[in-house]
């Protein structure tokens, strides 16, 4: 890769990185806090809505570092994929494509690009690369791309309960 590429990378990462780390701190010390997100996590038909919450701040928070630093960039990018997966499935989804109207337009961007990234890999700056430990093409973005759904259907699985027309 250039030196072009190189930059173009480090910009993805640190602006994804940095959108999942705003997003992780807005759960926890934004508006409503962790009260406000579990009772928006309950609203969605998960259960243990306060752990949700919990657990959405750090995955997102610790994404958010991990992208970054350029570190376990595959995880980094499952990581967020599965937070993209579960905000759209659960609370985009059935509003559509765009999102002005609450549409899946911005999860979609997002989780594609984390799919992306690990194919491409952090670029030269990163730790990743400085540690010689990265893992990239069709084996980074399949890595992603199985940790993330795994990880979707696992927290779905344990934790949604959809709501019922009795409800």
């Amino acid at each position: 890769m250039g030196e072009a590429s190189d930059a173009a990378l480090l910009a993805v990462r640190v602006v994804l990185g940095a959108v999942m780390a705003a997003h992780g701190w807005n759960h926890w010390r934004g508006g409503g806090g962790i009260t406000g997100t579990a009772g928006w996590f309950a609203g969605l038909g998960l259960t243990r809505p306060r752990l949700q919450a919990w657990l959405s701040v750090l995955t997102e928070l610790g994404a958010g570092a991990l992208l970054l630093a350029g570190f376990l960039t595959p995880l980094a990018c499952a990581a967020v994929l599965s937070v993209m997966l579960v905000a759209g499935l659960l609370a985009h989804r059935r509003n559509g494509f765009f999102v002005f109207k609450e549409g899946y337009e911005y999860v979609l961007v997002l989780g594609v690009l984390t799919l992306a990234l690990s194919a491409w890999g952090p670029g030269r700056y990163a730790l990743d690369e400085a540690a010689g430990t990265g893992v990239t093409g069709w084996a980074g973005a399949a890595l992603t791309a199985g940790v993330g759904v795994v990880a979707t259907a696992g927290l779905l699985a344990v934790f949604w309960r959809p709501r019922t027309q009795e409800d």
